[in-house]
């Protein structure tokens, strides 16, 4: 039986009015990496607060390795790392003395804290920058080195909250390819992330929040699955146009359509001939379309099936909450 690293139920904060988690729940996996999506303000950072006991719940239940993070906030900060939106190092140290002083913080013997601080500046690809001042490094270096110090201790529950926001391709797979090695040596990874692409790679599950509440949780292979084996996009022209046309094609069978801007995108098991029918309907209606694309289902699609937008459109509500009540 698979041990649970992490079990949520019925977790709920308020800020002021702002509810900015209404009772949800998911259990994640020991050894997994476990994927937090939503819109800005739908809770992911808050979810995580709570988690890493840096704020408490109003009510429900949260665990991590079997430690209440209320009645046994201590051993649950023993246990776990976290790396934040925004890097906290100190930019005045080097990078090593940034780890030294994360080293101390977690009470490692003096020993072990070299030997973490050299091992982790070498894997984060850091080793030529270790004895500089943070102030120098490149916003990509200093979030390696903010996960990296979040790894001093070997937590075996790891929080990243956003990691690669901020950096380029290239430093992007760079931290993938940590995370992979870390979860292959153990470790379970919570992750939250504006990226799909980045939760379709890494996640073996996916929890999506909005408004405060769980919407979907499933794996992202049967996430995608439920829209159908094909999205088709056709370009109309405009806007206004793509609304009509999707009104229009609304009642075609085996499909689900949807306008998106100047596009409308029809997912369906049998895109040949739903497309058929659709490019009738449209040509009976006075609308040709100006470009067509055809291809398999995106974690973006799931989210905009379940949410009505995309993943970066809803006002960051929760945070702004947190920074009045000083959460941060």
């Amino acid at each position: 039986m698979t041990e649970t690293a992490i079990y949520v139920e019925g977790l709920a904060k308020r800020f002021g009015e702002v509810v900015a988690l209404d009772g949800i729940d998911f259990a994640v996996p020991a050894g997994t990496v476990f994927g937090l999506l939503g819109p800005n303000g739908a809770g992911k950072t808050t979810a995580v607060r709570v988690l890493a006991t840096v704020i408490p719940p109003d009510r429900g239940r949260a665990e991590v390795l079997g430690h209440d993070v209320r009645r046994a906030a201590e051993a649950v900060r023993y246990r776990i790392g976290l790396a934040g939106q925004n890097a906290a190092v100190d930019p005045n140290l080097t990078g090593r003395e940034n780890l030294r002083l994360i080293g101390r913080l977690t009470q490692l013997p003096s020993r072990t804290i070299e030997v973490r601080a050299t091992e982790i500046l070498g894997r984060f690809g850091l080793a030529d920058a270790a004895d500089r001042p943070v102030r120098t490094y490149s916003g990509g270096m200093r979030r390696r080195l903010d996960v990296g110090a979040a790894l001093v201790h070997r937590p075996p529950v790891l929080f990243l909250d956003e990691p690669t926001t901020g950096l380029d391709p290239e430093g992007r797979n760079e931290l993938w390819s940590v995370i992979r090695e870390l979860v292959a040596d153990g470790t379970t990874v919570l992750l939250t992330t504006q990226y799909l692409e980045e939760a379709d790679r890494l996640a073996d599950r996916i929890v999506v929040i909005d408004k405060g509440r769980v919407i979907a949780d499933d794996t992202p292979a049967a996430l995608k699955s439920r829209l159908g084996s094909t999205v088709t996009e056709l370009g109309i022209g405009s806007e206004e146009e793509a609304a009509r046309a999707a009104s229009l094609v609304v009642g075609v069978p085996e499909s689900r359509s949807e306008s998106d801007g100047p596009i409308l995108r029809i997912t369906s098991q049998d895109a040949a001939k739903v497309l058929i029918e659709v490019l009738r309907t449209l040509d009976a209606n006075g609308i040709t379309p100006t470009t067509l694309s055809v291809r398999q289902p995106s974690l973006d699609d799931v989210f905009l099936a379940l949410t009505g937008k995309h993943v970066e459109e809803e006002p960051p509500a929760d945070r702004r909450e947190m920074a009045k009540a000083g959460a941060r």
